[in-house]
């Protein structure tokens, strides 16, 4: 399968086309036939989490967008992101942006940075946000906004792009090949996950400090946090057992709530997970790029690397961990969680179904809406399982014009308590208050998953919408990246 081998959204017209197209694919996704107006919709519900009164449904999920300085503080380019969060009408700001707990946790080297250095700065990035809030709803009632606290783990660059400065909790098979961070890098030892831990806790103090009302720990997407929860093979306090595995989270937890009291905590996880993907060698040479396959895994042998995942076939999925974390989280006392799916470093398509791949990437090897279906149905299954939590949901993007409608239908029916958005953020942040506000879709600013805002960095330019953003397609940036477009391709 190539990516033009599945049907394009554009091509139907009509909700109830959508819905007859979904049940061609077998998927049971729910899509409403009109939309909701004003009170009326369930987009505008509000919901109380402790005492956090939270205006709507709507969510700006985290992102990065590889436009700091190199001393981690934002850049104009930044404060326009943070700005279109607030124009979007989303009451919940799910984390903002992926924000470094110290410099040499970066993804890359312009990733925002929380720092005494940058509070300042940061607090900025908060108020822009805020009052453009306010001018596209005309107030900032129930809105509520937490920061994302990260440290990337095995996929550390931050001093080069081109050069990982991992940290690794365990020896990984696949991974420590695939991304060169074999024996050369050493494994950390409990010494210095106690350090990062207390790191974690001063950038939780920054947090309220600044104004925010929670931080989201990240354990999603292949970074440090999420790698503890699959560091089934590492000896010690921080590996085996589940238990051990989120004593990681278990301390951080108890080191901001003693530091910060009234401070809220979040996270991100990414629920599920599977093996390493790679482009299909039995299509190299076709038009196009080949579509993703499994890397090659010895069948007789347990996969103990993942989360979520089956280790008697780490091509399929297994819940029983994840039921397991919630139990921890309900222990924990934490209420609100967003879901996302794998790692947009090993198997994209899992985590951000897409028409089109990045440059370095492969084909999808499924429709993309069987991709989103999976978000759906993930969120559904824990919800029905655990109604006491409140849950944001991911995967949303792939669905362009049938995004209110689907949106509109999960939470009628109490699949999700919140949808969040990422890559629509980008180039149509109002798409849903739009659709709230009974008012006409601009055709013209969907996402159409060109995957350009995935590109870029990957090829050292500045992450946005080239497209269809003419902030960016009037770059310099712009020319970067079609070199950078044609060089791979």
């Amino acid at each position: 399968m190539k990516y033009g081998d599945f049907k394009k959204l554009t091509s139907i017209k009509t909700p109830a086309s959508f819905r007859a197209h979904l049940g061609s694919l077998g998927l049971d996704m729910p899509c409403d036939e009109t939309i909701d107006v004003g009170a009326a919709s369930p987009l505008a519900a509000p919901l109380q989490i402790d005492c956090m009164h939270i205006g709507n449904r709507i969510v700006a999920q985290p992102m990065e967008g590889w436009d700091c300085s190199n001393d981690g503080a934002p850049t104009e380019a930044t404060f326009r992101r943070w700005a279109k969060f607030g124009q979007s009408g989303a009451k919940l700001i799910f984390g903002g942006e992926a924000a470094a707990v110290r410099p040499d946790g970066r993804a890359n080297p312009w990733q925002l940075v929380i720092s005494d250095a940058n509070k300042g700065s940061i607090a900025d990035l908060r108020e822009t946000a805020r009052k453009a809030h306010i001018d596209a709803v005309g107030n900032d009632d129930g809105w509520v906004t937490g920061l994302q606290l990260t440290h990337s783990g095995r996929f550390c660059k931050p001093h080069d792009n081109t050069k990982f400065e991992p940290f690794i909790l365990y020896r990984h098979p696949i991974l420590d090949s695939k991304f060169g961070t074999a024996e050369s890098h050493p494994v950390m030892d409990d010494s210095a996950i106690s350090r990062l831990i207390e790191d974690y806790v001063s950038a939780a103090r920054l947090a309220q400090d600044i104004g925010f009302d929670f931080v989201d720990l990240k354990h999603c997407h292949g970074y440090l946090g999420h790698e503890f929860l699959s560091a089934k093979t590492r000896p010690g306090p921080y590996g085996g057992s589940l238990q051990n595995r989120t004593r990681f989270l278990r301390e951080m937890v108890s080191g901001i709530r003693a530091t910060c009291p009234g401070l809220k905590i979040a996270v991100r996880v990414s629920a599920l997970d599977l093996i390493a993907f790679k482009p299909d060698p039995a299509m190299a040479g076709e038009m196009g790029p080949a579509p993703g396959v499994p890397v090659d895994y010895p069948a007789d042998a347990p996969y103990n690397y993942g989360f979520g995942t089956d280790p008697n076939d780490p091509t399929v999925f297994d819940m029983t961990e994840l039921f397991a974390l919630f139990d921890i989280f309900a222990g924990l006392d934490i209420k609100l969680v967003n879901i996302t799916l794998g790692s947009p470093y090993y198997n994209p398509h899992i985590v951000r179904p897409a028409a089109y791949p990045p440059s370095d990437g492969y084909a999808s090897p499924e429709d993309p809406l069987v991709g989103v279906m999976r978000h759906l149905d993930v969120v559904r299954r824990i919800k029905q399982a655990r109604p006491e939590f409140f849950l944001v949901g991911s995967g949303y993007s792939y669905l362009q014009e049938y995004l209110p409608y689907v949106a509109q239908a999960v939470l009628r029916k109490g699949w999700t308590d919140f949808v969040g958005l990422g890559r629509m953020m980008l180039s149509y942040p109002e798409i849903l208050m739009d659709s709230m506000n009974g008012q006409d879709p601009q055709r013209k600013k969907f996402c159409r998953t060109f995957s350009d805002c995935t590109t870029a960095p990957r090829n050292g330019i500045v992450s946005g919408c080239y497209p269809l953003d003419p902030y960016y397609k009037e770059s310099e940036q712009f020319g970067k990246l079609a070199t950078a477009k044609k060089t791979s391709g």
